[in-house]
């Protein structure tokens, strides 16, 4: 994979932990190779995004990563552990330690703002006390700017505020990790560009480790500590969005053509 540095001595921020490693991974459909050699190593705190065509298979990675597909080789650690060799109750405790923003907000329509916030609280993390669930709610509301949403309906809400809210459900429980699957779909540009930047204060406000797949390269350029580009089921490069952008690799040269 080329990586692409950037010629200043503050443009790279020193490594800290790692927290997902990534080697040789593969994962086939069939016949299809999707995954044929993925490599990636995500430091903590930090903000890596995928780009990469419709189809590449970018969202696969993360749902490995979750253990909600099984690579067919190589090797996934989070936290140092396997995720292939986790049992159920392991891969259990992983997954509380992870949030997973779906493109939809996965909201559940039937339920308040507050009730879908509550969900997570009680199902998954088994709280009781009443004051710390309100609290936990007003505070992701307040920090996606929709405290006063908190009764309404999603069919109540836009779109972009229906991503706000998922955000605000993902983030509830605390996540060490966030996995980000194409955030800012279906979005106009001025929403778009409000949750990119919602997406990186939420991740300065919890330090979180994100990975972002996403085909928008707004939200990439504000969001991405880092970049990695996927093609044809590698990962072909990385680096800044500045650095990639001077990129003379053609295909990298193609994600970039119409940013001014």
């Amino acid at each position: 994979m080329e990586e692409v540095k950037e010629h200043k001595a503050h443009a790279k921020t020193p490594k800290k932990g790692v927290v997902i490693a990534i080697k040789g991974l593969k994962k086939s459909f069939g016949k299809k190779e999707v995954l044929k050699d993925i490599n990636l190593e995500v430091h903590s705190g930090e903000n890596v995004v995928v780009l990469g065509k419709s189809g590449e298979g970018k969202s696969v990675t993360i749902q490995c990563i979750v253990g909600m597909l099984v690579p067919d080789g190589g090797s996934l650690k989070v936290f140092g552990d396997e995720v292939a060799d986790m049992n159920a109750e392991e891969l259990k405790q992983l997954r509380m330690k992870i949030g997973f923003l779906f493109q939809s907000g996965a909201l559940y329509d039937s339920m308040t703002v507050r009730e879908n916030l509550e969900f997570p609280l009680t199902r998954v993390l088994k709280l009781k006390d009443e004051h710390e669930i309100q609290e936990r709610i007003n505070e992701v509301l307040d920090g996606v700017g929709l405290l006063d949403s908190v009764d309404k309906l999603p069919s109540d809400l836009s779109g972009g505020m229906r991503k706000r809210i998922g955000l605000a459900r993902t983030l509830i429980i605390k996540p060490e990790i966030m996995l980000y699957d194409e955030p800012t779909t279906g979005l106009d540009p001025i929403t778009s560009r409000e949750i990119s930047e919602l997406i990186l204060s939420m991740q300065k406000k919890y330090k979180t480790t994100s990975i972002i797949i996403t085909h928008d390269m707004e939200c990439a350029r504000i969001t991405a500590d880092r970049i990695v580009i996927m093609n044809d089921g590698k990962y072909i490069a990385e680096g800044t969005f500045e650095a990639l952008q001077k990129s003379k690799d053609q295909i990298v040269k193609e994600f970039f053509k119409d940013i001014s």
